[in-house]
């Protein structure tokens, strides 16, 4: 660890930034989350990608005249870029060698930057850390992202959007994409600060202290449904990357898709010993099973059991 990162993690030297659009109260529930940190950060930046909702403005005139808060809070409003653009400013305004991202309708523990900004103190080729979350709205779920190397993150996310990074390395990546509006954003965020310095690393405190919203209606979810052009975005982004470690990435994948393959058929199997009716898609793909990829194989398995 260099001086300065040392000197860093003595001072708690972290500042945080909230981004916001028409959030509401929820904007202000994750406000009070910061403030109420074991390890408080030195100020909070909340910029406001062009909100329209009066009640979501009111909300935050009220943060910003509440003088009670024990965090400083500045906010900056901007019209509407997306929120790669809001992070990224909201990170250029930062004067702090540590940096949280955190969405205006998550809210954090009261551990989370203790434990987290720890963390990255003791291990100086971490970029950025975080933590696993604990689902909230329609999904009641702990969710255990497990951080990594670059060649973990080629093949899928292993970080959540709500992080502290390392401010040197923000810089040398040159921050989030403002491109991407789609989705993805964190996770090709993620792909160039590991591509930083040899070694690199995200980590991850292994225990829920995200709460993290969902709904059917949220960018995370909506996103899946242009995963593929996303990923060929990101995939010919970090080309490099992908051409080093092709293998590992073509075996994370094919280890993904088998657990979710085996998944589905341990529910069949369940399903038919407990003599319950099989869906029309279910039936479909053992008279009709797929080839090449583990699925003929599965249905023989199903088979074996119906006869």
């Amino acid at each position: 660890m260099d001086i300065n990162d040392s000197k860093a993690c003595l001072k708690a030297d972290i500042e945080a930034v909230i981004t916001s659009y028409n959030q509401g109260s929820m904007v202000l529930e994750a406000v009070q989350s910061v403030c109420n940190q074991t390890v408080l950060p030195k100020g909070i930046i909340i910029i406001d990608d062009g909100s329209t909702d009066r009640y979501s403005l009111d909300i935050l005139d009220r943060i910003k005249n509440d003088f009670g808060l024990s965090v400083p809070i500045t906010i900056h409003f901007q019209e509407n870029k997306g929120v790669s653009a809001a992070r990224n400013i909201g990170i250029s305004k930062t004067q702090s060698s540590m940096v949280l991202v955190l969405d205006g309708d998550d809210k954090l523990e009261a551990g989370y930057i203790e434990n987290v900004s720890k963390l990255l103190c003791d291990n100086p080729k971490m970029v950025i850390a975080s933590s696993w979350m604990r689902t909230f709205g329609v999904l009641d779920a702990i969710v255990r992202p497990a951080g990594g190397n670059i060649v973990s993150f080629l093949s899928h996310n292993c970080c959540p959007a709500t992080h502290i990074l390392r401010k040197k390395f923000y810089k040398q990546c040159e921050g989030y994409d403002e491109s991407m509006r789609s989705g993805f954003e964190d996770w090709d965020f993620f792909l160039s600060m590991l591509e930083t310095i040899p070694e690199a690393y995200i980590g991850i405190v292994e225990k829920p202290l995200i709460n993290y919203r969902t709904s059917p209606s949220s960018a995370n979810i909506k996103s899946m449904d242009k995963r593929s052009e996303l990923m060929r975005y990101i995939i010919e982004k970090h080309n490099s990357s992908y051409v080093d470690h092709i293998t590992s990435v073509l075996l994370d994948m094919e280890a993904i898709s088998t657990s979710r393959l085996f998944g589905w058929e341990n529910e069949i199997i369940h399903m038919i010993k407990k003599d319950q009716k099989l869906s029309e898609s279910a039936n479909d793909f053992i008279k009709n099973p797929s080839y090449g990829d583990g699925g003929m194989a599965s249905a023989v398995r199903i088979a074996s059991i119906i006869f």
